[in-house]
C-alpha cells in the first residue's frame, strides 16, 4: 500500500511537472503556423521526448521503492562486536556507546556439579560467580569480599578437597614430567591431525630433532595457553593446562606457582622457559606465526 500512494504522488509531480514544461514550449513555437509541417514535426518530437523522460524518472522511482521494500536499513547491535572478558557483559552507555561491565547476577546453581575450587581453596557455587567477584574487586565494587579477588581464578571444577603436598622428589622431577607430558600431547594431536600447520611443522621439528623436542613443546604450549596475544600467560589462562591435571598431578599447581618468579600474576616465555629448566637461548619465540594461522587447538 505504501509504494502505490507513492507511485500516484509520484504521477501527480510529473503531470505537473508536463504543464510547466508544456507553457514553456507553446511560446517557443509561437511563430510556427498550426499547418506548418515543421511545426507538427517538432511537435511530436517534443512528445514523444517528453514521454521517454517520465517513464525513464518514473521508472528509476518504483525501482528505488521496491530495493527500500526488499533490502531495509538493519540495525547492528554494537554489543554483537563487543569482546568482553570472563565475569563481564555489555551493554549501551548512556551515549549508547558500548562498553563491558561484571555480570550483575549470576544464576542460582542447585547442582553441586557445577561448584569450582578457586586458587585459595575455597568453594564456589559456580565458575560465573568467580568471574563476578574478580570482576568487582577488579574495578573496586562494594561486592568486593577481598581485594586480593581481583587475581581470583578457578583451580578445577568441583568441590575443594585436600591435596597431597608436593615436595622432594616428587617436586624436583616435576619439570622433566611436564615438558614429557606437553611433547607428548603435542606428538598425540599431530598424529590425529588436530594441530593448525604451524604447529605441525614445530612437532616434526621437534622429531626430528632432539634439541628442539621439548624447547618446542614448550613453547607451543606457551603461544597455545597465550590467548590475547599479549606475550604473557595469566593465572587465568592457565586454566585449561590446570584444572584438568590437578587430580592427577598433585605438584602442577605448585609447579605453576613458582613460574610466576615475580609475582605479578603472568608467566612469560623466558618464566616458563625457567620452570621447565630449558636453557633460554633455545626458547624461539614463534607465537606471531602461529596466531596468525587458522584458530588453534588446546592440548
Amino acid at each position: 500500500m505504501r509504494s502505490i500512494w507513492l507511485l500516484l504522488c509520484l504521477g501527480l509531480l510529473a503531470l505537473s511537472q508536463v504543464h510547466a514544461e508544456d507553457d514553456g514550449f507553446l511560446d517557443d513555437i509561437a511563430e510556427f503556423d498550426d499547418n506548418d509541417e515543421e511545426f507538427l514535426q517538432l511537435l511530436e518530437e517534443k512528445n514523444k521526448n517528453k514521454d521517454v523522460e517520465r517513464e525513464n524518472e518514473l521508472a528509476q522511482k518504483l525501482a528505488e521503492v521496491q530495493h527500500n521494500l526488499l533490502t531495509p536499513v538493519v540495525e547492528v547491535d554494537p554489543c554483537e562486536t563487543m569482546h568482553c572478558g570472563a565475569g563481564r557483559i555489555c551493554q549501551l552507555n548512556k551515549q549508547d556507546k558500548p562498553e563491558c561491565i561484571c555480570i550483575p547476577e549470576c544464576p542460582e546453581e542447585t547442582d553441586t556439579r557445577r561448584r569450582v575450587c578457586t586458587n585459595k581453596n575455597e568453594t564456589w557455587p559456580s565458575d560465573c560467580s568467580v568471574y563476578q567477584q574478580r570482576c568487582w574487586c577488579d574495578i573496586k565494587e562494594p561486592g568486593c569480599r577481598h581485594p586480593d579477588n581481583a587475581h581470583l581464578h578457578i583451580d578445577y571444577y568441583g568441590e575443594c578437597h585436600e591435596s597431597r603436598v608436593c615436595d622432594g622428589e616428587d617436586l624436583k622431577d616435576f619439570p622433566r614430567r611436564m615438558r614429557d607430558w606437553l611433547f607428548n600431547v603435542m606428538r598425540d594431536l599431530a598424529e590425529r591431525d588436530e594441530l593448525t600447520e604451524h604447529y605441525m611443522q614445530m612437532e616434526l621439528e621437534a622429531e626430528t630433532n632432539n634439541s628442539r623436542r621439548w624447547a618446542n613443546a614448550a613453547v607451543w604450549k606457551w603461544c597455545d595457553l597465550d590467548g590475547d596475544t599479549d606475550r604473557s600467560v595469566s593465572r587465568h589462562e592457565l586454566f585449561p593446562i590446570r584444572a584438568p591435571l590437578v587430580s592427577l598431578e598433585h605438584c602442577i599447581a605448585p609447579f605453576l606457582e613458582s613460574c610466576d618468579s615475580n609475582n605479578d600474576h603472568r608467566i612469560t616465555l623466558i618464566e616458563w622457559g625457567a620452570c621447565l629448566e630449558l636453557d633460554a637461548e633455545d626458547l624461539k619465540e614463534r607465537c606471531e606465526d602461529v596466531q596468525n594461522s587458522v584458530p588453534q587447538l588446546l592440548g
